[in-house]
């Protein structure tokens, strides 16, 4: 079941001409970013000849490009996940999944995995960007393969809370505008403490950004690794807990 959710939930997403107009958006600005970075590369190419452990192609053109895609994907990831529990109840069909012989876990698995498939989609397009840099120069299949990670484990943070927050209101605007107010605070918490004490600590810990500035260096950090999971598995247990309440409720 959990399985046939996720495949309903795709045609209804790559159905929709907003999935098709943020995809194409996004991949739009993408493109131009990376291009600007091969641009600059080039053009500081004959100085950095000179250097000594001169940065490569991977570190000044793709990592940069990853790290904007984790912020640009923050705006909109929200409006696509905005509509996954909230377009359920405001059309009265949720109560249709409540009334299946299926589980509130596989419900919001199913619908996970479905925006997960659109997401991987979109990834497999973005990493068609530095692999076409093979015409022409030679990669750090290291820090690559630990930049693709670590946008992969973002972006399916993203999808947790926004699929959380999309089971907590009727309205998809709704939805939409407090998944982009929680991901932004999350990422930007540790600015509000640049001191060594504990709180400080803990706000760095919590910080989306601070996890994912180590793997865009090349670190695969087993703590970033769990943090991401736990978070993931965090939100997806407060959305089964969400859901079943509506459910008692009916």
């Amino acid at each position: 079941m959990i399985f046939t959710l996720a495949a309903r939930e795709v045609r209804s997403l790559f159905l929709s001409p907003l999935a098709w107009c943020i995809l194409g958006v996004s991949l739009f600005i993408l493109g131009y970013l990376f291009l600007s970075q091969a641009d600059m590369y080039l053009q500081a190419q004959s100085r950095l000849v000179l250097m000594d452990n001169a940065p490569g192609v991977t570190e000044v053109v793709v990592m940069p490009v990853f790290a904007n895609a984790a912020v640009i994907l923050l705006l909109v990831m929200p409006m696509l996940t905005m509509r996954l529990i909230s377009e359920e109840r405001r059309n009265q069909t949720l109560c249709l999944l409540f009334s299946a012989p299926i589980s509130m876990t596989e419900i919001i698995l199913g619908k996970y995995l479905g925006i997960m498939t659109l997401i991987f989609v979109l990834l497999l397009s973005i990493m068609l960007m530095p692999l076409s840099l093979l015409v022409g120069s030679s990669l750090d299949w290291g820090m690559l393969f630990s930049g693709f990670i670590g946008l992969t484990i973002v972006l399916a943070s993203f999808a947790a809370v926004g699929l959380y927050m999309s089971t907590l209101t009727v309205q998809p605007v709704v939805a939409a505008v407090s998944t982009f107010g929680l991901l932004l605070l999350l990422w930007i918490i540790d600015w509000a403490g640049t001191s060594q004490d504990q709180a400080s600590n803990v706000l760095q810990y919590l910080s989306l950004l601070r996890h994912y500035q180590s793997l865009l260096k090349g670190v695969i950090n087993s703590q970033d690794i769990v943090y991401y999971l736990l978070f993931i598995v965090t939100f997806l247990v407060l959305s089964i807990r969400r859901i079943d309440a509506d459910r008692l409720q009916h």
